[in-house]
């Protein structure tokens, strides 16, 4: 990481920067763990409220809405405030949603509570993301990104088989309490070490205020660099966290004829898997960067590599039997070439309007989470109340979002490509 230069003297030091990133990456964790921890309970939930294919999606996709609708409002806060402020802020609504969640007793009680949870951690990824673009240099920035989206997987890894092994100890409902207290504790550790931010530039020893930012939007909407993104950003990135954070499981239970249990595990090994792939997305990029591989060379190239995997899973169906959690981690992590699209966007911009950036990006990409997690569950019913079999509702609904997958990657290749 680097140190602070007379160049750049909002840089941290070495020292202070991997503690910053360590209490940042603490609080993702927990985010990330309530992000899928609905993909285990899935059967529980199910079973306890009576709740169909739509009606799980809607609870999924209710963390995702409410995640998205704070993301522009987000941006301008914190390019204005900064990550510490707004982070703690949005916590305190996530400890609520936490509590709210394991005190509600229906379904309407459950999806409000999850609205909560995905408003109070929406900031969990973008005030660190907005704070490294200041912080650190390029490279570092392109590394921070995919271990900052490790630690959400090893939050995930977290939501598998642990909660199942605690499941009949405490019960879902302490589950949701504890994860409150332990957010908590992550909002203190912000609270103690990450920096102070400065709304005004540092130049020549003076502060001078930012020019021509009325705090809008307006330089966003306007970057076709941004609008060549965002179908991709919508449709492959948000399918891949809606299939690694709900459909996975259900695919494997009622597509592959999977038990719960072992639907848990095969949720362990696809987090497991894309820990392993952020891990090495760290390591590498830096490098790629210094040689000049710019990363929409890499989503050019490797994502049709999940277009394969996605037709693979639809034709096999129920055939694919205990391969199914290798072929969904295989999914995943061939998909994992369009989170590169994340920092590059936040990159594309000067660093004042980069919260702006980031969230908006942001919001795309959790409304389409939203959109692909609701919308495959009301595929499935559809199918069904066709006369489809349930595992042909769900190869149907996976195949529409291939679909619409590889139409956002075709529209990547033919828009100009131009950057800021």
């Amino acid at each position: 990481m680097t140190v602070a230069t007379l160049d750049h003297p909002d840089r941290l030091p070495r020292r202070m920067a991997v503690v910053v990133f360590l209490a940042f990456a603490l609080a993702y964790f927990f985010s990330a763990l309530v992000r899928a921890i609905t993909a285990t309970l899935s059967p529980t939930l199910t079973t306890e409220f009576n709740l169909n294919a739509q009606d799980l999606g809607l609870l999924a996709g209710g963390y995702f809405l409410g995640f998205s609708l704070t993301q522009l409002p987000l941006g301008r806060w914190l390019d204005q405030h900064g990550p510490k402020k707004v982070v703690l802020a949005f916590l305190s609504v996530a400890v609520l949603g936490c509590l709210a969640f394991s005190w509600a007793d229906s379904f309407h009680g459950l999806l409000a509570a999850r609205v909560l949870c995905g408003m109070g951690v929406s900031a969990c990824l973008m005030a660190p993301l907005t704070g490294y673009r200041r912080w650190f240099d390029v490279s570092t920035q392109l590394r921070t990104n995919s271990w900052m989206l490790m630690t959400g997987s090893l939050g995930m890894l977290a939501a598998t088989l642990p909660v199942q092994w605690l499941m009949p100890i405490w019960g879902w409902r302490a589950l949701f309490v504890l994860l409150g207290v332990m957010v908590a504790l992550a909002m203190v550790l912000i609270a103690l070490v990450v920096p102070r931010w400065h709304t005004a530039k540092l130049a020549a020893g003076r502060t001078q205020p930012q020019p021509d930012d009325d705090g809008s939007y307006r330089e966003i909407w306007r970057s076709a660099y941004f609008w060549r993104m965002t179908p991709m950003g919508f449709f492959s990135y948000g399918g891949m966290v809606a299939i690694q954070t709900l459909w996975a499981g259900p695919w494997m239970t009622q597509v592959a004829g999977w038990a719960p249990g072992d639907a848990a595990k095969g949720l362990f090994l696809i987090n497991l898997a894309m820990l392993m792939t952020f891990w090495l997305w760290g390591l590498i990029t830096p490098g790629l960067a210094r040689r000049g591989i710019p990363v929409e060379r890499l989503m050019a190239w490797g994502l049709p590599l999940s277009f394969g995997v996605i037709g693979g899973l639809v034709w096999m169906g129920p055939a694919v039997g205990a391969g199914a959690a290798i072929g969904l981690a295989l999914l995943c992590v061939t998909s994992t070439f369009v989170a590169l699209a994340q920092p590059a966007v936040g990159m594309a911009f000067p660093s004042h309007l980069a919260g702006r950036a980031l969230s908006a990006y942001n919001l795309v990409i959790f409304v389409g989470i939203f959109v692909v997690q609701w919308g495959i569950g009301l595929l499935v019913d559809a199918g069904l109340g066709m006369g489809l079999e349930k595992p042909a509702a769900y190869q149907v609904a996976l195949a529409c979002f291939g679909i619409c997958s590889v139409l956002s990657w075709v529209y990547f290749l033919l828009k100009k490509p131009v950057q800021p």
